[in-house]
């Protein structure tokens, strides 16, 4: 079996998430180095903070990974992180240690929060239609009430876009129209995976460049190209930079995780959305989420094909 773990993005941000983390050495010491580089509050006041919802679901996330790899003795070949989520896999992969990434992902964080500074932007999920004809209808909005573009490739049918307020406006009245089941707001307050964060790419980039690198040691997917880098660091870092920046291409990554030869896919906390969204993608893999199980029992059901019963 080839296993991928998969790292979700700010929205599967979860207040106490931080407090639920497995009870293994890994994950303990894993809190530990985390909390000597900062703070990283968890409460849902501090969770509308994009840095500070970046930032605990790094820890959490490398955290259960780390549980799951080194306690358990779980058998990873590969990584995937939606947006935010890649600074995790990057860990795993061996690109970063976990202070180098929160340090990154504060510069991301806050660049985001400075380029969104106003309340006048937004993001929105569109359901039931493609991307072409989601393409087709953001034209239309963006020309008619301001700038609008396609965000996230989550689905063949479930499309993020983000843009100010307003073409998100004429973007669910557009959508609707054209037969979209429903348009649903995320609940955040930064529009992301486009032009207006050009300048945060920049100084991710930078941050970057002076931060020490290690070997890469796991293959990670690259959500800004969907495709697989086996032994580049480069190109993770360049990945890492520019998400915030160009579209996921989650589907394309969920595709092509079969076509190289993962078997089954494991997502760290907090949520399933990736399980779910993985679950459509590549029905013929395994795919688990370690909030459905806990940690003990994903790994048993991974090596004997049924979960261990009251595992955590």
């Amino acid at each position: 079996m080839s296993i991928a773990l998969l790292f979700p993005g700010q929205g599967a941000a979860q207040p106490g998430m931080l407090r639920r983390l497995p009870d293994t050495p890994a994950a303990a010491r894993t809190r530990d180095e985390a909390a000597a580089v900062m703070a990283v509050p968890d409460t849902a006041g501090a969770l509308r903070s994009t840095t500070n919802a970046q930032l605990a679901l790094l820890v959490a996330g490398v955290a259960t990974a780390r549980a799951l790899v080194d306690d358990h003795r779980l058998p990873v070949e590969a990584v995937a992180g939606h947006s935010a989520g890649a600074f995790g896999a990057a860990v795993l992969a061996g690109v970063l240690d976990l202070g180098s990434a929160m340090r990154a992902l504060r510069v991301r964080g806050d660049g985001m929060e400075r380029a969104c500074a106003g309340g006048t932007w937004g993001m929105a999920a569109v359901l039931g239609l493609g991307r072409a004809a989601v393409q087709r209808i953001v034209d239309d909005a963006s020309a008619a009430a301001g700038p609008l573009w396609i965000a996230n490739v989550n689905g063949a049918d479930q499309i993020v876009v983000s843009g100010t307020r307003a073409a998100l406006h004429a973007l669910r009245e557009r959508a609707a129209a054209a037969g979209a089941r429903d348009v649903t707001a995320l609940d955040v307050a930064v529009a992301s995976h486009g032009p207006l964060q050009a300048g945060t790419a920049r100084a991710v980039a930078d941050d970057l460049a002076r931060t020490p690198h290690g070997e890469q040691r796991r293959a990670y997917f690259a959500g800004t190209t969907g495709r697989r880098i086996a032994a580049d660091t480069g190109a993770v870092l360049d990945d890492l930079a520019g998400s915030v920046m160009l579209p996921v291409r989650w589907l394309d990554v969920l595709r092509l995780m079969p076509e190289t030869g993962t078997t089954a896919t494991v997502q760290v906390p907090p949520g399933r959305v990736l399980t779910v969204l993985a679950d459509r993608a590549c029905p013929q893999a395994t795919n688990l989420a370690v909030d459905d199980l806990g940690v003990a029992a994903t790994v048993h059901r991974l090596r004997h094909g049924s979960p261990l019963a009251g595992g955590t």
